[in-house]
């Protein structure tokens, strides 16, 4: 159904120790033409030793299909922040600039070979991430329809895409149709259930629900201006300007608030701030600078 044209990596590019200076270049730039895995390790990770030979040897075998890139955690500290990596190894798949598939831990070698070959298959015959690039142009664009047409059809050629199980959801949350997208996460396979797409849907749904039932904006400006040191009123200005579709300055109010009282109501702001982060990619701007000052805050 879906086709594309193949630029396998040379050969003696296919595995590379990066840094923070060429992440940029030899992940996300290089992932435009060849899907490329990135393994986070470090020299004291007893598992590493054995997932990275692995991984290198798999990637090998796919014929430059797949490049991989090296990532020593200890070495590059913001780049892991950045991506959120809390325990290692972790190992991403980037295509197209974005991150697309992942795990953690130790797994079987015959887990990495599926792994790795359904990486290679994003720019293989199939197609499926120009389908899934499109559907997303389209949902962005707000052809709600036919992105969901364009997802179903994904799924029904490779039932297991987590991408394409997570533009159904939002294409549901878009149309507002919250009991559909609620649906859709309580019925997802096993396989995908814990898929950083599906999370990512989860929280939009989470969001979704807030925006439903977010106050009036300008009130609640009032009341913070009343009050600045209602944690409260601070709290639900932020659900507010989200709604509005003010990302940024939501995100801006939430830190003020866990600046003000980070403790305040089991962590809220911070519980807060992770669904917004969770739910936007990993590479947003919004999220890049929110983490930052949140992780300066954390360890100031």
């Amino acid at each position: 159904m879906f086709g594309t044209d193949i630029k396998p990596a040379p050969a003696g590019d296919l595995i590379k120790d990066v840094s923070e200076a060429t992440f940029m270049a030899d992940v996300i730039d290089a992932s435009r033409e060849v899907p490329v895995i990135v393994d986070f390790w470090a020299t004291w990770c007893g598992p590493c030793k054995t997932l990275g030979p692995q991984l290198e040897a798999a990637v090998t075998a796919a014929g430059g299909k797949v490049r991989m890139a090296k990532v020593d955690v200890d070495q590059n500290q913001i780049i892991a922040a950045q991506l959120r990596i809390q325990s290692i190894p972790t190992v991403y798949a980037f295509w197209q600039g974005q991150p697309v598939d992942g795990f953690q831990g130790a797994v079987p070698a015959s887990e990495i070979k599926k792994f790795v070959d359904r990486v290679a298959a994003l720019a293989g015959d199939g197609g499926l991430a120009e389908a899934l690039e499109a559907a997303e142009q389209m949902l962005a664009e707000g052809a709600v329809t036919d992105a969901a047409e364009t997802f179903a059809a994904i799924l029904g050629e490779e039932a297991e895409n987590a991408a394409a199980y997570s533009g159904l959801i939002r294409c549901h949350l878009a149309l507002g149709q919250l009991e559909q997208a609620e649906a859709m996460l309580a019925a997802v396979p096993p396989a995908m259930a814990k898929a950083k797409e599906i999370d990512a849907a989860r929280a939009q749904l989470e969001l979704a629900k807030q925006a439903a039932n977010a106050g009036p904006e300008q009130e609640l400006r009032a009341a913070v201006e009343k009050d600045p040191h209602s944690r409260q009123a601070r709290f639900d200005l932020a659900l507010a300007l989200h709604a509005a579709g003010k990302v940024d300055e939501a995100v801006d109010v939430l830190l003020d608030l866990f600046k003000l009282d980070r403790e305040w109501n089991d962590g809220a702001a911070k519980a807060q701030l992770m669904t917004i982060f969770e739910a936007l990619k990993p590479t947003d701007p919004v999220v890049l600078k929110g983490r930052r000052r949140l992780s300066s805050m954390i360890f100031a």
